[in-house]
């Protein structure tokens, strides 16, 4: 008889510990602590033979409009005068700028954007615009 409780308790405490470790296994791990930029138009290191109209930023997930900004920045460190730039009405993961004729030269797309779970992100995007670039 005691040999039959005893194998009852082994099996009873495998099964728990087989389970507990499924539970580990199998639950949900905690998504990405921020916005990840996945696309940028330009892209980053471009060397563009057309001045672009328009900078656009693609994200993995939402943003929060009100505290997302995107700036443009010359070779000589000073921004670039533009329309402000706005999270897309038709896409909440797209930040974008709009643009006016950019002269050639080397450019630093500049943005800081606070997805929906609260985190911030900066970087920045370089690009050059050849000299012998027109719209």
């Amino acid at each position: 008889m005691r040999a039959r409780s005893r194998r009852a308790a082994i099996a009873s405490t495998l099964t728990a510990a087989v389970l507990a470790l499924a539970v580990v296994v199998l639950a949900p791990a905690p998504a990405a602590a921020h916005a990840v930029l996945v696309k940028s138009v330009p892209a980053r290191r471009a060397t563009l033979a057309r001045a672009p109209d328009r900078v656009q930023l693609w994200f993995n997930e939402r943003l929060e409009p009100a505290f997302s900004s995107v700036s443009l920045w010359d070779a000589a460190n000073r921004r670039v005068e533009t329309p402000d730039g706005a999270v897309s009405a038709e896409d909440p993961r797209r930040l974008e700028l709009p643009l006016a004729a950019l002269a050639p030269g080397r450019y630093l797309i500049r943005f800081r954007v606070l997805s929906v779970d609260g985190h911030v992100v900066e970087s920045s995007i370089p690009f050059t615009v050849k000299p012998d670039a027109s719209r």
